[in-house]
């Protein structure tokens, strides 16, 4: 893999990738709307409601949004898919409408879908791949591609007998036959076991670390936040947070102690500070509390001071998926 995407970055002036300055940011998105209608008809679906946002140079830059929230339709945007309403959107210094062609070159899309012919080897998917964008034969890296993702012993077979784990690399060697600098992946571990999932973000993090840009779409929050350098959110076709993931996880105002208690629970403790709270089991009490308006320290005082002795005390911080869920649940409205 190393030696591949060694290959991408030095890229010589006979590829079909434009060569041009490094821009601010390998993605830009600005008012983007994008409004279903049917034909003849001037209302419709409002699919993206102005949506602006960067996506920096070099990072795994996370997508996230319920289903249903836009996300599909703006990826497709960004593939020449789907026609927006109005906006703009470049890609590497690319505006797609002005300059399609060099737009889609610095692009590769990993969709849902399985989407290659079943009856070609993954050696002709990726020639036939590599034709469409005008590659030349000299300078075509499909072998090289297929070691990267760990199929050369299945160059000859029909792609229609791979595992689903394997289409999903081939389908990320696909996304990389025109060696672009951006690399977009909609759901790509979407119904694979733990060790594929595994195995292929290993795949993307070296992508990575040698320089493409990566747009990750996924409902595995927990990988969102490990993989992530920054974390947009869309819900109901609007913006609703962009952040760096540390500061987006930050927002988060709580916090859970889960407490083992020394005698049955008759009745829930009380403090203001206290948002949520749950007994689990006969003698377990998990309390959710607000951490600006309150410190572990008086979560416990007020539990015990109802007559509790503590025996037990364990604590969680709140994760993205607790950001997640109050964003998209509407409980607050930050500004991007």
């Amino acid at each position: 893999m190393r030696a591949f995407v060694r290959h991408m970055r030095g890229m010589s002036s006979a590829s079909p990738q434009p060569l041009a300055a490094q821009p601010e940011a390998a993605i830009s998105i600005r008012d983007v709307v994008k409004r279903y209608a049917p034909a003849g008809e001037a209302e419709g679906k409002l699919a993206l409601k102005g949506v602006s946002f960067d996506v920096p140079e070099g990072q795994i830059f996370g997508l996230l949004g319920p289903n249903g929230a836009g996300k599909s339709t703006l990826i497709n945007i960004m593939a020449g898919l789907v026609r927006k309403s109005s906006g703009s959107v470049s890609i590497w210094g690319f505006d797609i409408d002005r300059d399609q062609r060099n737009a889609k070159r610095s692009i590769g899309i990993v969709p849902q879908e399985i989407v290659f012919d079943p009856f070609f080897t993954p050696y002709e998917v990726l020639e036939n791949q590599a034709g469409f964008y005008g590659v030349a034969k000299a300078l075509r890296r499909s072998e090289e591609l297929l070691r990267a993702v760990h199929l050369s012993d299945k160059r000859d077979a029909y792609a229609r007998t791979l595992s689903g784990g394997m289409k999903r690399r081939l389908l990320i060697a696909k996304a990389l036959v025109h060696q672009p600098p951006v690399l977009v992946l909609d759901e790509p571990t979407a119904g694979v076991d733990v060790e594929l999932r595994r195995q292929l973000w290993d795949l993307v993090t070296e992508l990575n670390r040698e320089g493409v840009t990566i747009v990750l779409t996924t409902h595995y929050l927990e990988e969102a936040e490990q993989l992530c350098d920054s974390i947009a959110i869309i819900n109901h076709g609007e913006l609703i947070a962009n952040k760096p993931t540390r500061e987006l996880v930050g927002m988060a105002r709580e916090k859970i102690l889960a407490l083992t208690l020394d005698r049955d629970i008759a009745a829930l403790p009380s403090h203001p500070g206290i948002l949520k709270s749950q007994v689990m089991g006969e003698r377990g009490l998990e309390i959710t509390y607000d951490k600006d308006a309150a410190s572990a320290g008086e979560i416990l005082a007020a539990v015990q001071g109802q007559g509790f002795g503590i025996i037990d005390v364990t604590t969680r911080e709140a994760d993205l998926e607790d950001v997640f869920v109050s964003l998209t649940s509407g409980d607050q409205r930050p500004g991007a």
